[in-house]
C-alpha cells in the first residue's frame, strides 16, 4: 500500500465528506495543509474520535471544524479559547484542540489567549498565521508586518506586529512551536507534540493568504508565497548557532519553548479533593 493510499484512508476516516465539501477556502489556501497535518498527527497519536474536541471561532481557519469528524464547536469571534476552557473543565479527559487565526486569537480574542497561557490549561491551540483578516475583507491584523498594506491600511500598516511565540512564552504557555505550510511534515510533528503535551500548547502555523495579503502586497500567488516560507525559515537548531546579523529577514521554526508546569484542571481537581476531604472530616 502506498503512502498516498494510507493518507487517503486516514483523511476519509477523520472528515465528514458528505456534509460540507467542497470547502470554502480559496484554491491554494494553506488551511487545507494545516488540516491535513492535524489529521495525520491525531491518527499517529492513536486518539479516538470521541475523545477529541475541536473548537473554533470566526474566520477562514475557523471553518475547519465543520469538515472534521470529531466533537466540534464553531462559536463566536475570538471566544474559541473561552469555550474550549469550559469544555476542558467539564471533560478533562478529552483532548481539546482550538483552531484559530491571527485576528481571531490575538485581536478580539487576545485576552482569552494570554489567560489560557497563564492558566496553563491543557488545550492545544493551532494558530493559522497569515498576517491578515481573510474572511472578513482583508483588514490588517495583530500579526500584519509594519508597512504592509491591507484594506484598512491602504497606505501601509503603521502598527507594530505581535510575535506569537514571544507572547505565548511570556504569558506562561508550556509548549510553543512554529511551523509553516511548506514544511508540512515538520508541522505534523509539532502538532502531535503539542497535543501530547500536558499544559497549554500553541503552534504558530505560518500560512499564505494570496487572495488578500499576497495580492495587496505584490507577493505573488499561492505557490510564490509558500516558496517564501521555504527560503526564509530557519530551524531553531541552526538559528542558535548563527549571529544575529545572519538571521536578518529570517524566522525560526521548530519547538522553540517547552517546560513542565502544573496544569489548571489538575490544580482545580486538587482543590476540589482538598475541600471534599475537609467536609468529610467534619
Amino acid at each position: 500500500m502506498t503512502n498516498t493510499t494510507i493518507h487517503s484512508d486516514v483523511t476519509h476516516h477523520f472528515l465528514r465528506p458528505k456534509k460540507k465539501f467542497p470547502n470554502v477556502w480559496c484554491a491554494g489556501c494553506g488551511n487545507g495543509i494545516v488540516m491535513g497535518a492535524l489529521i495525520r498527527a491525531i491518527d499517529k497519536l492513536g486518539l479516538e474520535k470521541d475523545n477529541v474536541a475541536v473548537i473554533s471561532g470566526i474566520g477562514c481557519s475557523s471553518r475547519m471544524p465543520v469538515y472534521l469528524d470529531f466533537n466540534t464547536l464553531h462559536t463566536t469571534h475570538g471566544r474559541a479559547l473561552a469555550f474550549a476552557t469550559g469544555v476542558k473543565m467539564a471533560k478533562p479527559h478529552m483532548k481539546v484542540i482550538v483552531i484559530t487565526g491571527d485576528g481571531d486569537a490575538l485581536a478580539i480574542g487576545g485576552n482569552h489567549f494570554i489567560h489560557a497561557c497563564r492558566r496553563n490549561i491543557d488545550i492545544t491551540a493551532i494558530l493559522i498565521d497569515n498576517k491578515i483578516y481573510g474572511m472578513t475583507g482583508g483588514q490588517f491584523a495583530p500579526t500584519t508586518p509594519g508597512g504592509s498594506r491591507a484594506t484598512t491600511a491602504p497606505y501601509g500598516n503603521y502598527e507594530k506586529q505581535f510575535d506569537v511565540v514571544k507572547l505565548a512564552i511570556g504569558a506562561g504557555a508550556s509548549y510553543v512551536a512554529r511551523g509553516t505550510v511548506y514544511h508540512s511534515t515538520q508541522l505534523e510533528k509539532l502538532i502531535a507534540g503539542a497535543i501530547a503535551k500536558r499544559g497549554f500548547a500553541i503552534v504558530d502555523a505560518f500560512s499564505n493568504c494570496h487572495t488578500y495579503y499576497g495580492r495587496m502586497n505584490r507577493e505573488g500567488d499561492a505557490v510564490a508565497m509558500i516558496q517564501w516560507f521555504k527560503t526564509h525559515a530557519m530551524p531553531i537548531e541552526a538559528a542558535r548557532k548563527l549571529p544575529p546579523e545572519k538571521m536578518k529577514d529570517k524566522f525560526v521554526t521548530g519547538l522553540i519553548h517547552e517546560t513542565d508546569a502544573t496544569e489548571f484542571c489538575d490544580e482545580y481537581q486538587a482543590l476540589v479533593d482538598r475541600l471534599a476531604g475537609k467536609e468529610a472530616g467534619r
